[in-house]
């Protein structure tokens, strides 16, 4: 396995969350596991789809984080931004120190 040295963070408006998922199971080969999340949130790309969230001035998201290696980080990336070209799924990368699990 790879080293698991950063942690991919996508968020999405809760419309695209069963999409992302298939994509993340689709690609075991760069993802191992992930966690996911219900959140608010807004921005200026933002578009608010319905009135709720016109009001409110922020809409429902969902964050998706992974750990995996860098270079599969990027690979996800690169592929989602191929498929799901959409300016209002933002995502970042950070470096993760030490991963492991309490075995």
């Amino acid at each position: 396995m790879r080293e698991m040295n950063c942690c991919l963070t996508l968020v999405s408006h809760r419309t695209m969350e069963e999409r992302l998922v298939s994509h993340l199971l689709e690609h075991p080969e760069w993802v191992h596991g992930f966690v996911m999340h219900q959140a608010e949130g807004g921005s200026q790309k933002e578009k608010l789809p319905s009135m709720i969230e016109q009001v409110r001035g922020r809409s429902q998201r969902v964050v998706f984080q992974a750990v995996m290696d860098l270079a599969d980080a990027r690979a996800l990336v690169a592929h989602l931004k191929q498929i799901e070209s959409n300016p209002e799924i933002a995502y970042w990368i950070t470096p993760v120190i030490e991963f492991g699990r309490l075995e």
